[in-house]
């Protein structure tokens, strides 16, 4: 979606016209879903804030600012709301129980035994070099929104990729 588009869909949403929530849900659930899913790692969460995210969405589009990148604008949003959960989450669960990750997330459950596949191998990653390799192909972010949306230098964010670029390679052979 170009920003002339995403600007156009933004401004039907402020009139309460549901077609430009559609327009920006169609082209970007899997992308937010994505996003939402690195941070909370489970299928039935990332699906709850994903819903939850397009109803904020509609009631935020009003503080949208065009030219500014809308993907990076969308990511900082599902980014935010996926840390909230995770937050919420954490004060809501018992004391007792399975010690937690240090982050919070819970580990990837993958059940495929005999092949590697493609999420086992985002799994070698560390969690930024994972977070950045999908911002950068999912979210087709640049190097430059991606330093903005995470808050590092560019040229840490770009040289975090092509680690982790070449570490998926090796992974696959």
């Amino acid at each position: 979606m170009t920003e002339q588009l995403f600007t156009e869909s933004i401004s039907q949403i402020c009139k309460n016209e549901k077609e430009g929530l559609r327009r920006i849900y169609e082209d970007y659930n899997p992308m937010i879903y994505s996003a939402v899913w690195e941070i909370v790692r489970n299928r039935e969460d990332a699906e709850d804030v994903t819903s939850e995210f397009f109803i904020r969405l509609w009631n935020v589009a009003d503080t949208y600012r065009p030219g500014r990148g809308h993907r990076a604008w969308l990511l900082t949003i599902a980014r935010n709301m996926a840390l909230d959960y995770l937050r919420k989450r954490r004060r809501e669960e018992p004391a007792e129980g399975l010690p937690e990750d240090p982050q919070g997330k819970k580990a990837f459950d993958e059940g495929v035994v005999n092949a590697v596949s493609l999420a086992q191998a985002l799994q070698t990653l560390k969690d930024d070099e994972r977070e950045i390799v999908n911002l950068k192909i999912m979210g087709e972010l640049t190097f430059r929104e991606i330093a903005r949306l995470l808050g590092k230098p560019q040229g840490t964010v770009a040289w975090c990729y092509r680690t982790a670029i070449r570490k998926l390679r090796e992974v696959r052979l």
